[in-house]
């Protein structure tokens, strides 16, 4: 069971999360028997909270509690990966596929997740290397011309079989749990995060026999880039920022070793946020 709670909120915290409402939740934490730290590098302020140093944060934290949306989930994870501190997200954005406890049931949620009723879920991460660069991601990576609606040239194998060559925008490989984010908006399937695979997707290819498909995460995938319309074309992972990407380069990608682990309750239920999120219980004929 969890003693020594972490707290993490977005840098700039009061943009976009409700203090008021944050404040009330950290108190309600307070009053359980647990001990409530936050990284000194934050610049959230609250007196239940003990600020302490980086190393003594991963050192005792057994939980890392996000309030936030998804975005806040994704850089705490990049921060404290290497020590495989569970996360727990309250859902303080819009969306919140991995932010899952919702603010209006949050004191119910704690308590039940503070009394062991509770499950860790691993999530796999991609990871994607080119001469002496290595970037990880959670939801995908991306690599793309760098220029709006113009192509670049490219070659895609899988386990050193070629799959094709073309033209397109870019390439996204995305995980399970970003076949709900980035990916799902380029027209990719819902992957269920229990499946070990990546979606493989095209981003407006010029061949229009060109589908996103599913392979394996186990499967060795290089993508060799050929030409575009700039001197360098770009690649990104999770939405951060583009890096360049020369030409005439091997990527290659794959999954990392590391999870990153979740907590939910033990009756989360995926396809109950995918009707809440994405609308599928919406009875169009009362609107």
């Amino acid at each position: 069971m969890f003693k020594n709670v972490g707290i993490y909120v977005r840098q700039e915290s009061n943009h976009g999360v409700d203090l008021d409402v944050m404040n009330d939740m950290i108190d309600f934490l307070s009053n359980k028997d647990i001990k409530l730290l936050i990284d000194e590098s934050s610049d959230y302020e609250n007196s239940h909270t003990n600020s302490v140093n980086h190393n003594d944060f991963v050192e005792t934290v057994d939980l890392i509690i996000v309030f936030g949306g998804d975005g806040t989930l994704l850089n705490s994870a990049r921060k404290y990966l290497d020590y495989e501190i569970p996360i727990l997200g309250i859902n303080m954005g819009k969306v919140g596929f991995l932010t899952d406890i919702k603010v209006d049931n949050f004191e119910k949620s704690l308590s039940d997740i503070l009394d062991g009723n509770y499950l860790i879920e691993e999530r796999n991460l991609v990871s994607a290397k080119f001469n002496e660069t290595h970037l990880y991601g959670l939801n995908e990576v991306v690599i793309h011309s760098g220029s709006y609606a113009q192509l670049m040239r490219y070659q895609l194998s899988v386990n050193d079989r070629i799959v094709y060559e073309q033209r397109s925008d870019g390439l996204i490989v995305a995980t399970p749990t970003g076949s709900t984010a980035y990916a799902l908006s380029a027209g990719g399937p819902i992957i269920h995060p229990s499946l070990d695979v990546w979606t493989i997707l095209p981003m407006l290819p010029q061949s229009l026999s060109s589908r996103p498909f599913i392979i394996s995460s186990e499967e060795k995938v290089i993508i060799n880039l050929f030409d575009g319309p700039n001197e360098q074309a770009k690649i990104c992972v999770d939405g951060q920022d583009d890096i360049d990407l020369p030409f005439n380069v091997e990527i290659s990608v794959s999954k990392m070793k590391k999870t990153l682990k979740l907590v939910h309750l033990k009756d989360n239920d995926f396809f109950e946020a995918c009707r809440e999120k994405l609308g599928w219980s919406l009875n169009i004929s009362k609107l």
